[in-house]
């Protein structure tokens, strides 16, 4: 039986979510603030945690409703048969996104909602659920606006941004789900070689792999938070499972990672391997200033540092030599970079064909597309008359 989904992403990526779940197979998605609703039957449920690349958070609506003071909030939880989705011996969490001046603090609601759950396990039961707040078995999701609330039922546990493939970290790692949102505004097929240059833990590289051999991220996790609900149907998880594995290609990508960071490339393969792409991720540690030239058209990512830990003259001399690289080891080829240090873009010395604002966690970022010309961008525009 159908019924509404909502999938929580990053601000920016709501458009790229929606085709995704359009593709998987999902009703009616559309695209709303950091998220996408869609129409969908538990089934489907199972499939867009194990399959979604853009999506962090696959909640399924419980109960709307209005309020108009705490003894409110609380029986309209409490009213919520919460028993029927799962047994009291379950550990659960509340986390609460708040957008109201009825309340001073998200975690007073959160408690609220405790309260409403614990005291209907309790009437209905005798028994109350105790709370988890570091690996709870329930997670449930609250969103307030004013004097609206919707309860949700949180069926993926962690955000699906960890994957499961992640065992070492370099600093300020890129978040999955963002690496690959950004590849899929890109437009990059697997027909194109990929070069990232300053590839970090090596996610653009590994998001990449999994893309061009269809591998679901989601295979890589542990568990998710449906399989503590009492509907949980292991034998329909297992066919669904086994259906997105039996769709994994070999498309013979051509991915080349590099970083000069010994460290950050030692994680890379040890994250590389854990996913199973070191047959497709090429890593090697280099200076992208050294790179010898691909060949022919490629795509070139990259997420070069924001100047935090840079000074002003050093974070110019970067930017400025990455506007080098790419003239001259990258013509013919298109380049893409996502980096907060907007005052240094002017430094690469190109003039972007495209620009798109992203958050990474809260930075504001942006997405710039250049177009690297083989010859004078002249002769190239002489050409397509």
């Amino acid at each position: 039986m159908n019924s509404e989904i909502l999938i929580r992403t990053y601000a920016g990526l709501e458009e790229v979510l929606a085709q995704e779940v359009g593709k998987l197979g999902g009703i009616n998605p559309q695209a709303i603030v950091r998220g996408v609703t869609c129409q969908g039957d538990e089934g489907f449920i199972y499939k867009l945690n194990l399959a979604l690349r853009t999506g962090l958070r696959v909640l399924k609506p419980l109960h709307e409703f209005e309020f108009r003071n705490n003894e409110d909030f609380h029986r309209e939880v409490m009213s919520i048969d919460w028993p029927s989705y799962f047994d009291v011996k379950k550990t659960i969490s509340v986390d609460t996104l708040l957008f109201s001046d009825r309340f001073k603090n998200s975690m007073f609601v959160s408690q609220l909602a405790k309260d409403g759950i614990c005291d209907r396990f309790r009437n209905d039961t005798g028994k109350r659920p105790f709370v988890d707040g570091h690996k709870p078995d329930i997670q449930i999701s609250v969103y307030v606006r004013n004097y609206k609330a919707v309860v949700y039922l949180d069926s993926s546990g962690e955000s699906l941004h960890i994957r499961g493939y992640r065992a070492n970290n370099v600093i300020a790692p890129l978040s999955e789900v963002l690496a690959a949102g950004i590849l899929s505004m890109t437009g990059w097929s697997h027909h194109f070689p990929l070069y990232d240059p300053m590839c970090g833990s090596a996610t653009f590289s590994i998001e990449a792999a999994l893309m061009a051999d269809k591998i679901p991220p989601g295979i890589f996790r542990e568990g998710f938070s449906f399989m503590n609900w009492k509907s949980f149907d292991p034998e329909l998880f297992s066919t669904i499972r086994e259906g997105l594995v039996n769709r994994i290609e070999d498309n013979k990508a051509q991915i080349f990672a590099s970083d000069i960071n010994r460290r950050a490339v030692e994680a890379a393969k040890d994250n590389i391997y854990r996913a199973g792409v070191e047959d497709v991720v090429q890593l090697q540690t280099a200076d992208f200033r050294k790179l010898d030239p691909p060949g022919k058209k490629a795509l070139v990512i990259l997420n070069p540092p924001y100047g935090e830990r840079l000074k002003p003259e050093d974070i110019e001399k970067l930017y400025s030599e990455i506007g080098s690289v790419l003239k001259h080891t990258f013509a013919g080829s298109e380049a893409w970079i996502f980096s907060a240090a907007e005052d240094a873009f002017k430094y690469i010395g190109l003039k972007p064909s495209r620009k798109i604002k992203l958050f990474n966690g809260s930075l504001e970022c942006k997405l710039l597309r250049f177009e690297m010309y083989a010859g004078s961008k002249k002769l190239k525009m002489n050409e397509k008359k």
